[in-house]
C-alpha cells in the first residue's frame, strides 16, 4: 500500500465532506429562515393585511432560490427533509394567498418546487382556509366562506387521486386524510351557520310581522 496515494485520497475525500457540511449548514440555516418568513406571510394573510403578505411572498421568493442556488450541486441536501419543508412553506404561503385572494394558483414550476413539495404544500394550504372561514363565521355567514368551503373540497378532491406510494408522494397521503378531516369539520361549521343566519332571519320576519299586528 502507497502511504502517499492513500494520504491524497483521504485529504480529497476531506475536502469534499467539509464542503458538503458547509453547505449543509448554510441550508439548515436558510431553512430554518424561510419557514419563518412564510409564516409571517400566512399569518398577514390571515389578517388582510396584503401589502405586507405580498412583501413576505417577495422576500421568500428570494430566499427560496437562493437556498436552491446554494445546494444545487449536493443533490442528497436538496433532496433532505429540512429543505423541501422549507420548499413546502413557501409553496403553502402563496397557495393560501391565491385562495384567499381568488387568484390563479401559481404551479410547480413557477414556485421551483418538486411536484410531490407542490402537493403537500397545497394540502397544507387547504387546511389553512378553515381558520379563515372560522373568522368570516364568527363575524355572521357570508358567501366567501361557502367560496372558500368550495375551494378546500376541490382541492381534496383532486388530492384524494393520486394514490401512490408515500417515498413518491412525500407522504402526502397522511396530509390528504388530514384535509379530509378539516374539510368535514368546517362543512359542519359552516352548515351550522347557514342554519343558525337562516334561523335569525326567519326570526326577524316574525317580529315584523308581529309588529305590524300590534300596530
Amino acid at each position: 500500500m502507497n502511504q502517499k496515494d492513500l494520504d491524497k485520497t483521504a485529504d480529497t475525500i476531506r475536502q469534499h465532506f467539509e464542503s458538503v457540511n458547509n453547505a449543509r449548514n448554510l441550508a439548515y440555516n436558510r431553512s430554518r429562515s424561510l419557514i419563518s418568513l412564510c409564516a409571517r406571510a400566512i399569518r398577514a394573510v390571515h389578517r388582510d393585511e396584503w401589502e405586507t403578505a405580498e412583501t413576505l411572498i417577495a422576500e421568500a421568493r428570494e430566499a427560496t432560490q437562493s437556498l436552491i442556488v446554494d445546494i444545487r450541486d449536493y443533490p442528497a441536501l436538496y433532496y433532505a427533509g429540512y429543505t423541501q419543508d422549507a420548499i413546502k412553506e413557501f409553496v403553502e404561503a402563496n397557495l393560501t394567498y391565491a385562495l384567499v385572494r381568488h387568484r390563479p394558483l401559481p404551479g410547480p414550476e413557477e414556485l421551483g418546487a418538486e411536484y410531490n413539495t407542490w402537493l403537500n404544500g397545497l394540502a397544507e394550504a387547504a387546511t389553512e382556509l378553515r381558520r379563515r372561514i372560522l373568522d368570516i363565521i364568527r363575524h355572521g355567514h357570508s358567501d366567501e366562506a361557502e367560496y372558500l368551503l368550495g375551494a378546500m373540497d376541490q382541492i381534496y378532491s383532486v388530492l384524494v387521486t393520486f394514490d401512490f406510494n408515500d417515498s413518491i408522494t412525500g407522504g402526502l397521503r397522511r396530509r390528504t386524510d388530514t384535509v379530509r378531516a378539516v374539510l368535514e369539520r368546517t362543512r359542519g361549521d359552516v352548515t351550522t351557520s347557514i342554519r343558525q343566519a337562516e334561523l335569525e332571519s326567519a326570526l326577524q320576519t316574525l317580529e315584523t310581522r308581529l309588529g305590524s299586528v300590534t300596530n
